[in-house]
C-alpha cells in the first residue's frame, strides 16, 4: 500500500465538499482545510459557512480562510505545515507559483471537465449550453495558468438529454471524488505521468452571469432548452410575462415547424405552454413567478390565461 500523505485540502462549494468527504475515508492525514472567507448569503444576508468549512468543522479539521494566498505571511503559514500534497477543488482563489511550489508532490486540481475542453469557472454549464454529449472530471497538476496543467487522470460520463446543471454537477462531484481516490496511490509514489493539454482544443468557460439567463425567443427551441437545463438551479432561465419576470425551470423542445412570432404562445393546456421560437416550438413544463413557489405549467394555467400572450 502507498504511504499515507499529509494533505492540505482547498475548496469551497458542494462539489469540493464531496471530494473532501471521500478523502476523509482514506488513511491520509488532512493537516488543514482552506476555504473562502465567510460571506452573507440568502434573503436575510446572514453569514453562512461554505459546505467545505461546515464539513471540516464537523470533522474537527483545522480551517483557514485567508482572503488571498499572495500574502507572504499566508504562504509562510502554509509552508510550515510541511504537506506532501495540496488537493484543490473549486477553491475560488488563485494559487501563485510560490504556493504551487510548496508541497513536496505539488498541487493537484479536480476539474469538472474533460480537459482541455472547458477551462475556467463554469465548465458544467458551458458543456450543457454547447450541446456536448460527454463530460467528466480531470485530475490535473496545477501550474500558474488557468487550468492549463498536465492531465494526470480522468473519468468520463455521458450527458443525458434531460440533464440539468444540477444533475450533471452532482454526478461530476461523485466522479471527482472517485478520480481523486483512484489517483492518490500513484501520486503518493510520484509515478503519475502528466499528459500535456492540446491548446487547440481548449475553450474558456467564463463565470455565469444572471443576465445570461434571459431568454431570447429568436433563438432555436433547442438552444433555449439547453439554457433552461444549464441554468437550473442557477441563475435560472427567465423571460418577461405581464411586466414580471417568469423563471423557466423545465422545458421541452418540440419537433414542430412554426412561422409565428418568436415568443408567441401558440397553445396552453395540461401538457404545458407551447411557445414559438426562432426555430421550432418550446414547451414550458415548470415555471415560477416572483415571490411564488415553482409550479407545473398546468397548475399555473388554473389561475392564468395565456391566450394571445407574447413572452418577452
Amino acid at each position: 500500500m502507498a504511504e499515507a500523505l499529509k494533505i492540505i485540502f482547498a475548496g469551497t462549494p458542494d462539489f469540493a465538499a464531496t471530494a473532501l468527504a471521500a478523502l476523509l475515508t482514506t488513511p491520509h492525514q488532512i493537516v488543514a482545510v482552506y476555504t473562502q472567507p465567510d460571506r452573507p448569503a440568502g434573503r436575510g444576508r446572514k453569514v453562512q459557512f461554505s459546505p467545505v468549512k461546515a464539513l471540516a468543522l464537523e470533522q474537527g479539521l483545522e480551517v483557514r480562510q485567508p482572503p488571498s494566498l499572495k500574502d507572504e505571511a499566508a504562504q509562510h503559514e502554509l509552508a510550515e505545515m510541511d504537506a506532501d500534497l495540496m488537493v484543490v477543488a473549486a477553491y475560488g482563489l488563485l494559487l501563485p507559483q510560490a504556493v504551487l511550489d510548496i508541497p513536496r508532490l505539488g498541487c493537484i486540481n479536480i476539474h469538472a471537465s474533460l480537459l482541455p475542453r472547458w477551462r475556467g469557472a463554469a465548465p458544467i454549464q458551458r458543456a450543457l449550453l454547447a450541446g456536448d454529449r460527454e463530460s467528466g472530471v480531470t485530475i490535473m497538476r496545477m501550474e500558474a495558468g488557468l487550468d492549463t496543467g498536465p492531465m494526470l487522470y480522468a473519468l468520463k460520463t455521458p450527458i443525458h438529454d434531460r440533464d440539468t446543471g444540477g444533475s450533471l454537477h452532482d454526478r461530476l462531484a461523485e466522479l471527482g471524488a472517485q478520480a481523486l481516490l483512484a489517483s492518490l496511490p500513484a501520486l503518493a509514489e510520484d509515478r503519475l505521468e502528466g499528459e500535456p493539454q492540446d491548446e487547440a482544443e481548449a475553450n474558456y468557460a467564463k463565470k455565469l452571469d444572471k443576465q445570461e439567463g434571459m431568454v431570447d425567443w429568436s433563438d432555436s427551441a433547442e438552444m433555449i432548452d439547453r439554457k433552461v437545463r444549464a441554468f437550473n438551479p442557477w441563475p435560472v432561465a427567465q423571460c418577461r410575462y405581464a411586466d414580471k419576470m417568469m423563471r423557466i425551470w423545465q422545458s421541452q423542445p418540440l419537433a414542430e415547424a412554426c412561422a409565428a412570432k418568436p415568443g408567441e404562445v401558440l397553445r396552453s393546456g395540461k401538457s404545458g405552454i407551447d411557445v414559438a421560437t426562432g426555430n421550432g416550438v418550446l414547451r414550458i413544463l415548470q415555471l415560477q413567478m416572483p415571490g411564488k413557489r415553482t409550479l407545473s405549467a398546468a397548475d399555473f394555467l388554473n389561475a392564468h390565461s395565456m391566450d394571445g400572450v407574447v413572452l418577452g
